[in-house]
């Protein structure tokens, strides 16, 4: 008779700058509980013949800020509360992202698993899912058995690397096989901006990491870039390597570590990139010439606000560029999007077809550009019960999608759901920093300004209090030499 696993399935996944004042609450999450887990698409992959899942809890947030004590406390309290009803389970797998900041905590990742270790206790497996951008440290990797990191940024195997964890957790319970995890520190932290995996040399670096799969007693070899906007002190990147061969983990690790290294100078950004005035004037030169050259439009150029990129960790509320376009007068540019609650609110008060003043960016961090500007309300979308109203405005030549809550328009879909069409416009300019896989092919240029904002490009200068010394590119002369460690798990 085949043995039926009863594994627990739980997790929390943001991504947070401690340079953001604008906490993310309990509002802001998407949560499933129970069989909300287990019925979503999210973890459609969960099904196994021989496996009995325990749902627990999954939260899962735009990033942001740090979140709210209170609100991470009351997560992490029914998940545990969860898994103990849950018992006994033979295994664990949680979806994480590795880059959450809890107000008044160090290491929030390694607090969570911590405490589900705990709860399982030394013998039950654990099995996790991550963010290429997340940070580690050794807390987690003592508590685990098997890691799993996104191989792509922009974000498109998602649900190949949750899987992967997942098979992982399956192919130790159903051989026996007892994996631990090795892992390496590179003093480098750059931003995912820089480390596009569609660009050299981040390209052939993840690339190469298929291939140490297959070596001998090597189950998962993962390279991460780790989270630029926390000053924390896991704040790195490194090597995870999850085998049963020791001697073959520390091998890839170093191997890893070494070229992650060896190639850091060569980091670049993939787009073209510069203030924001001179990206522009650039903006305006490529839409007149290709006017001169056909007559129509061939697709939008795409403009990134980087420093206010919600999807990084920004606040996404600055008007900044709103009021660049505004002072040029711009015709034909579509901005998508601003959030600011109170004038979503007068739109809807004023209503469709109304002209009203509006004060526009800077509701949520006042450290923004606002801008004072007489709009006509084109659309309203009520949303989800009134949180997610969204109004979309004419200023000028200019169309302004507002936001009442904090989000992204990086797919077609966020545009056509308001009746808009991104690729007919003669400029975008979306809170952004590497284009969507959606966005990124209608780009024609694409085009990244290095916007202030809390996620900005400008890594040297942030403040850096807390991140361990000795790292690039804070200290340009910075030696390294690998010393992969094993987890407290590891046999021997």
């Amino acid at each position: 008779m085949t043995k039926t696993h009863r594994i627990a399935v739980g997790g929390i996944h943001t991504e947070c700058s401690t340079y953001n004042p604008v906490l993310i609450r309990a509002a802001d999450f998407h949560v499933m509980r129970g069989a909300e887990l287990t019925g979503s698409d999210y973890f459609a992959f969960l099904a196994e013949d021989d496996v009995d899942v325990r749902p627990l809890l999954h939260a899962r947030a735009v990033p942001g800020g740090p979140v709210e004590r209170k609100t991470y406390e009351a997560f992490r309290t029914d998940l545990l509360a969860r898994l103990r009803e849950a018992l006994p389970v033979d295994g664990v797998y949680l979806a994480m992202h590795g880059a959450m900041f809890v107000e008044g905590m160090q290491d929030a990742e390694g607090d969570w698993i911590e405490a589900v270790r705990a709860i399982v206790g030394p013998e039950v497996p654990i099995a996790v899912s991550y963010d290429l951008h997340g940070n580690v440290s050794q807390r987690i990797i003592d508590q685990i058995d098997m890691f799993a990191a996104y191989r792509t940024a922009p974000h498109i195997d998602v649900a190949d690397t949750m899987q992967r964890a997942w098979s992982m957790l399956l192919r130790c319970l159903r051989t026996g096989d007892r994996p631990f995890v090795t892992w390496a520190k590179i003093p480098v932290l750059m931003p995912g901006e820089r480390s596009s995996t569609e660009d050299e040399p981040a390209k052939s670096l993840y690339a190469a990491l298929p291939g140490h799969d297959t070596r001998p007693g090597i189950w998962s070899a993962d390279q991460m870039v780790g989270y630029v906007w926390a000053d924390e002190p896991r704040g790195t990147a490194a090597a995870v390597v999850t085998a049963t061969d020791g001697g073959e983990a520390a091998a890839v690790a170093t191997e890893l570590a070494l070229a992650y290294w060896q190639a850091r100078h060569d980091f670049a950004f993939g787009p073209v990139t510069g203030p924001l005035d001179k990206m522009l004037d650039m903006a305006k030169a490529a839409q007149t010439q290709i006017r001169a050259q056909t007559q129509t439009q061939t697709g939008p150029v795409i403009l990134a606000d980087s420093g206010d990129n919600p999807t990084g960790g920004g606040v996404g509320d600055r008007g900044n560029v709103l009021a660049a376009l505004i002072a040029r007068d711009w015709q034909g540019a579509l901005v998508a999007g601003i959030t600011d609650a109170l004038a979503v609110e007068a739109c809807f008060a004023a209503g469709e077809g109304a002209t009203l003043d509006l004060s526009i960016g800077a509701s949520l961090d006042p450290a923004g550009a606002t801008v004072r500007a007489v709009a006509h309300v084109l659309r309203l979308a009520p949303g989800d019960g009134g949180a997610f109203r969204q109004a979309v405005v004419r200023i000028g030549g200019i169309t302004l999608v507002l936001a009442a809550r904090r989000r992204p328009y990086h797919d077609i879909a966020d545009f056509t759901a308001l009746g808009l069409d991104p690729a007919q416009v003669g400029l975008l300019v979306v809170k952004s920093g590497y284009l969507s896989p959606d966005l990124a092919p209608l780009a024609n240029p694409n085009l990244m300004a290095l916007t202030d904002g809390v996620v900005n490009q400008d890594i040297p200068r942030l403040a850096n209090d807390h991140r361990a010394p000795g790292l690039y590119p804070w200290h340009p002369d910075a030696t390294f030499v690998p010393a992969p460690v094993r987890s407290a798990r590891a046999p021997g």
